[in-house]
């Protein structure tokens, strides 16, 4: 178990005792640390873009495996040959400060946000399903009906539309019936329940007929 005391961080008896100064004093310098943060930023940022908003949505287990091995190969392009904790705090104040300066500049310029993050994508329009854009996303057919399924719909018979959103996500309407179809559904419903009155009428005479009264 670690303790700290007079300054010094100290282990179990008999382990290596680490200075505290050298536990909070970065092992490279501040500027070269924002400079390697900014860098996988916009490298991040352009990476992403190019690939397309499949990767965001992670549509199956290889966007998954992607994600992971770059956030581990680019942890270490941060952090460098730093493995301080005040190193490690440092560069993730950077980070979050620089997401926030471009968040609201982005906000604050529309029209540049599109360019950066791009447009929404219609995959599913008037409930037929559009393959050349499904080609352009990468996306097949049977990644859009799991997506599908995995928001509560059968199949992709039920959609009406499925939008692929910037940030991955996909985003599905379902399919309102048409005045025709409304009516035939409650035709058929009034149907069903004319045979069960039926039914049940009919098993009432077969009763009485089974025991005449005396």
């Amino acid at each position: 178990m670690l303790t700290v005391s007079f300054g010094v961080l100290h282990s179990t008896p008999g382990a290596m005792i680490i200075p505290m100064h050298q536990l909070l004093t970065p092992e490279i310098g501040i500027l070269e640390k924002l400079i390697r943060t900014v860098a996988v930023y916009v490298f991040l940022l352009a990476g992403l873009r190019l690939a397309g908003k499949r990767e965001l949505g992670q549509l199956n287990p290889f966007d998954l495996v992607v994600l992971l091995v770059l956030s581990n190969t680019l942890q270490n392009a941060i952090i460098g040959p730093d493995n301080s904790l005040g190193g490690g705090l440092i560069g993730a104040v950077m980070l979050l400060v620089l997401n926030s300066i471009v968040v609201r500049f982005l906000y604050d310029h529309p029209d540049l946000e599109k360019i950066v993050e791009g447009e929404a994508d219609c995959l599913i329009q008037d409930g037929k399903i559009l393959h050349d854009r499904l080609k352009h996303e990468t996306i097949t057919v049977a990644e859009l009906e799991l997506a599908a399924r995995k928001q509560g719909f059968d199949g992709l018979a039920e959609v009406q539309s499925c939008r692929l959103e910037v940030g991955g996500a996909l985003t599905f309407v379902a399919k309102h019936p048409s005045e025709a179809e409304a009516r035939q559904k409650e035709l058929l419903s009034r149907l069903d329940a004319l045979m069960g009155a039926q039914t049940r009428l009919s098993e009432r005479l077969d009763t009485i007929q089974g025991n005449p009264a005396r």
